[in-house]
């Protein structure tokens, strides 16, 4: 008998109804988009010229009980920055040597009996070169060295050290081992991922696509920004920040400013230049906090606050230092160098300059997010203009309509009321694909556009099949319910035999392809799950409905 018990029936319907619910947000995107960027970052709105009532009146703009999710629109439909870039892993292992020079130096001078006078040679920057003044104490300054050397885990699971040693004459050279290499980069690599997408966050851009590509270059597309070098201004700054005390100030940039000293530039005042302290007081790596603010004269600044320790070593350095100045200084310029007129106890503080308030929000954004392990090279930019994805969104709606209508047109003609019933579980059907994509937060791409019109082309394949078994039935003089019943009993091998192929077809693009392949096979896979559903449990329900309702004593498929 044609019949689906009424908890199959509530199941069915529900599933469609949550579906629908789920995808109704898209009906109303500027809305609830607004409504979400308003709860997500409204201090991004604000930094961008809204005003507090405008924010929450965004807020307000969607209901709260009603899901919000949608579907994210893609940089070829959105328009937006196109960015691939390079990480200068050099950086990182200059870096590391320069680090590791002081405690070389140390642990041979302690040993300066047998060793006898250290100094460091002319090295590449990746490799640091010792001498030593006493032949017969190589191999003590061999073993000191060695001795500082740290184990690193391998891909293989064996442990190595993270330097090798050499010896030529009296001059030592130190590199880094392979296995030291291969994690220094994948920490870099790991880390400036995780310092982009923050930075890229706390501007409030949406779904933006961060991807490693090989070894050292990253791919960065954001939607919805007009230009590009918005994006080379925001990721372009390294943003190394340090609070140095100053021992001097000079028009000369070639003074040497003394053993563990630096000379750094003033970013303000060309021609001026400050030696400091090279070791800093504390970093931007201690910040708690950063924030646009304004000084005293009303001038844009950037209002920070430490965490509780460098708050207390930032306390005790001001309290010992009063009258005296200390520079702000931000990827190797001084920035500001205020004096310290009494103590700062509680770590917080104000960054001023010559700063205008989209400079001060973003030198913010900056010290929120944290700094680069190594300085990005813009290999590509390009801007994609929203005009193009505004093309590719009204080129797809007229795609999906016409499909859409031919199709109708098409089911009515050849089933009569049965074509009614598919056309209805053909439009759940799409309902329900952009109800699936909401709730996993994917991206729509034009690919998938493309997608979403072959799976309206495919939806009905499945009814199509059930139709013909159900017309093969009647022609056998079996009773409606019965032709109707043995029609999707047949039918039912048929179409999931066809959709698990073109099922697993997508499982492969999507897990083999990227970009553009996987939003085409996101859509396709999503609208063949739907399409089975609608086509063996929606249709059905809907037939049954009719069939109790109206008890035909023959159909016409």
């Amino acid at each position: 008998m044609l019949q689906i018990s009424f908890a199959k029936q509530v199941m069915i319907w529900l599933t469609v109804i949550v579906g629908l619910t789920f995808a109704m947000p898209n009906g109303f995107y500027g809305r609830v988009e607004g409504h979400n960027d308003a709860l997500t970052n409204p201090q991004a709105l604000i930094d961008n010229g809204a005003t507090a009532p405008e924010v929450e009146q965004m807020a307000a703009g969607w209901p709260a009980f009603l899901p919000s999710g949608l579907v994210n629109l893609g940089l070829d439909l959105r328009g937006g920055a196109h960015l691939l870039v390079e990480v200068k892993l050099s950086d990182v292992h200059a870096s590391f040597m320069e680090g590791f020079w002081p405690e070389v130096r140390d642990v041979l001078v302690a040993e300066r009996d047998t060793v006898g006078l250290v100094t460091r040679e002319d090295s590449p920057p990746d490799e640091l070169r010792v001498r030593i003044s006493e032949p017969g104490g190589v191999n003590r300054a061999f073993e000191l060295i060695r001795g500082l050397s740290q184990p690193v885990p391998s891909f293989t699971g064996t442990l190595s050290n993270n330097i090798e040693v050499s010896v030529s004459g009296t001059i030592l050279t130190i590199t880094l081992s392979e296995a030291e290499l291969l994690a220094m980069n994948e920490r870099t690599m790991a880390q400036t991922l995780e310092i982009i997408r923050r930075r890229i966050d706390e501007v409030g851009t949406r779904e933006p696509t961060i991807q490693r590509q090989g070894g050292e270059r990253v791919l960065v597309q954001v939607p919805g920004v007009g230009s590009a070098q918005e994006i080379i201004e925001l990721l372009g700054t390294t943003a190394q920040l340090t609070f140095n005390p100053v021992v001097n100030v000079t028009g000369d940039a070639n003074q040497s400013p003394g053993s563990g000293n630096t000379i750094v530039p003033s970013i303000d005042n060309p021609g001026t230049y400050y030696i400091l302290e090279s070791r800093p007081v504390v970093t931007g790596e201690d910040l708690e906090n950063a924030q646009l603010d304004f000084d005293q004269n009303g001038r844009p600044a950037v209002a920070f606050r430490f965490n509780t320790s460098a708050a207390r070593k930032f306390g005790d350095f001001t309290l010992e230092n009063i009258g005296s100045p200390f520079a702000i200084v931000l990827d190797d310029e001084v920035i500001s160098a205020p004096t310290i007129q009494s103590h700062i106890p509680g770590g917080s503080g104000i960054i001023t300059g010559n700063f205008s308030v989209e400079e001060a929000t973003n030198l913010a954004v900056l010290l929120r997010a944290g700094a680069l392990p190594a300085e990005l090279t813009f290999l590509e930019e390009r801007t994609i203009g929203p005009e193009l994805g505004q093309d590719s969104i009204d080129a797809g709606k007229i795609a999906c309509i016409v499909a859409g209508l031919a199709i109708l047109i098409y089911m009515i003609l050849s089933y009569g009321l049965f074509g009614v019933f598919a056309n209805i579980a053909l439009i759940i059907n799409v309902g329900l694909i952009f109800g699936l994509l909401s709730i996993v937060g994917a991206t729509l791409t034009l690919p998938g556009i493309a997608g979403i019109v072959l799976t309206i082309g495919m939806a009905v394949d499945a009814n199509v099949i059930v139709f013909e078994r159900i017309r093969e039935e009647l022609k056998t003089a079996k009773g409606p319910a019965r032709a109707i019943e043995l029609g999707y009993e047949k039918a039912l091998s048929s179409i999931v035999d066809a959709n698990i192929t073109t099922f697993i077809t997508a499982v492969i693009l999507f897990t083999m392809g990227s970009g553009p392949v996987s939003g085409f096979a996101v859509t396709l896979g999503f609208g063949i799950i739907t399409s089975v559903f609608t086509a063996i449990f929606v249709t059905r329900s809907i037939i049954a409905i009719w069939f109790g309702r109206t008890r035909p004593k023959t159909i016409e498929v």
